[in-house]
């Protein structure tokens, strides 16, 4: 990668670390201080006031997306910042359970995933997308497992206002991360007119990668609800000690990581990679109900688990990213992000209906066969388009503002950007569908590279 494409890598993956530590710092200890508000020894309303977060993140997922097609990435993720930031301000505030439920979906209303990924999209090249996507992933999980050994201690130092004050500082403080740090696309590039929402909503490859990352997120929730349980009564291992356990197993998953998808990239294996990643998913679940009472079974399970997830939320959004219109990719993402926030939202309550009834093994025989239709469904996936960049010269006499719109709309063109200065274009192109002598008419010159 270019030193640029580091530092926007780097950038985004902070800008998610406090966006997400922000989210996770709440997790273990929200439950406990909910019961000291008016109104919080309600548990539908206590559970109300944990979900309405991704629920609202869920609705607003496509909206941010699509905004940042349309206005820039950048107004839209400070947007949404803000809105995170005065939803932690407000839940600091909070006088009952009621207004906490208020300040979470306005929490929640801040959703930038989508356009965060559509910038990284962006500013890095399409072979070097799965990397800083990992970088992202990679981020994201650490965050977790550092949020549950570092959030009960800040919790006992400052209380929960002292926390949701530390979350709207860590909102605020990726404000100017992105501003001063992140760095601008160099041009805007000429794209197609963006396709009809329907359109991008009702695409069989993205379809295939909306419920991977629905199941996904779906199979961690309603795992995470019955793993604790398997430590604690099985293994004896009290909740204050399980941080030992998942923080090693998260970072020997990352060095797995690593490789796989240097190897990825370097053969263009992407779909290999996914149907590899979708099968450990499942065969971790299989570890978890055919011998989840050991210490050791647990633990490789969890290794298996954290491998296959870090590897998907790498690779999943940089396929989205690929196969999306260049015109629609904040919007193909929002969808993308959606279907995330729903499957984490129904897979903790679909988890414990399903474990009312048949205990932990219903439930890892349900994230089992979960696996098993995703990874059915992905094996008729095609894989990514080839994408290559090409460079030509443009003659004297040809009018670029007119080449601009007529580059647009060439067969396999999925990006183009024009240097005046140089009359040079620079155009992004699908092999399968690319006319090369039509360009070159076109533009009236022989290809510089």
């Amino acid at each position: 990668m270019t030193p640029a494409e580091k530092r926007a890598g780097a950038a985004l993956a902070a800008i998610f670390a406090l966006r997400m530590l922000g989210l996770f710092l709440v997790l273990p200890v929200f439950s406990v201080f909910a019961k000291t508000l008016p109104g919080g020894d309600n548990i539908f309303w206590v559970g109300l006031a944990f979900g309405i977060f991704g629920l609202a993140q869920a609705c607003m997922q496509i909206p941010f997306g699509m905004a940042s097609d349309r206005y820039g990435r950048k107004p839209v993720i400070v947007f949404g910042l803000l809105l995170y930031a005065a939803g932690s301000l407000m839940a600091m505030w909070a006088p009952d359970i009621g207004w906490m439920t208020a300040a979470r979906t306005l929490q929640g209303l801040g959703a930038i995933s989508a356009a965060v990924s559509a910038l990284a999209a962006d500013l890095v090249r399409e072979q070097h997308r799965t990397k800083v996507m990992a970088m992202i992933g990679s981020t994201i999980g650490l965050v977790f497992a550092a949020s549950l050994v570092i959030a009960p201690a800040l919790y006992a130092a400052i209380g929960m206002d002292g926390l949701f004050l530390v979350i709207a500082g860590l909102a605020l403080l990726a404000i100017p991360l992105l501003l001063k740090v992140v760095p601008d696309p160099v041009a805007p590039p000429v794209v197609q007119p963006p396709p009809p929402l329907g359109r991008v909503l009702a695409d069989g490859q993205l379809m295939r990668l909306n419920f991977g990352v629905f199941a996904v997120h779906l199979v961690q929730m309603a795992m995470f609800l019955m793993v604790p349980r398997l430590l604690v009564e099985h293994v004896g291992t009290p909740v204050s000690e399980h941080w030992k356990i998942y923080l090693p197993v998260v970072l020997a998953s990352f060095v797995l990581m690593v490789p796989a998808i240097i190897w990825t990239e370097k053969r263009a294996r992407h779909r290999t990679l996914l149907l590899a990643a979708i099968a450990a998913m499942g065969a971790s679940q299989l570890l978890f109900l055919l011998s989840g009472d050991t210490l050791i079974t647990i633990a490789g399970g969890l290794f298996v688990f954290f491998t296959a997830f870090n590897l998907l939320e790498a690779s999943l959004p940089s396929l989205v990213s690929r196969i999306a219109p260049p015109s629609a990719k904040g919007a193909a993402l929002g969808a993308f992000n959606t279907a995330q926030a729903v499957g984490a939202a129904l897979g903790s309550s679909v988890g414990g209906a399903i474990a009312l009834r048949f205990d932990a093994a219903g439930v890892f025989i349900f994230c089992t066969a979960i696996a098993a239709v995703w990874w059915l469904w992905a094996r008729t996936m095609k894989s990514p388009p080839v994408v290559a960049l090409r460079e030509y010269a443009i003659g004297d006499h040809v009018d670029l503002d007119t080449l601009r719109s007529r580059l647009a709309v060439l067969p396999g063109v999925r990006e183009a950007s024009i240097e005046a200065e140089r009359r040079m274009a620079y155009v992004r192109v699908n092999l399968e569908h690319w006319d090369e002598d039509g360009v070159r008419r076109l533009l009236d010159a022989p290809a510089a590279s």
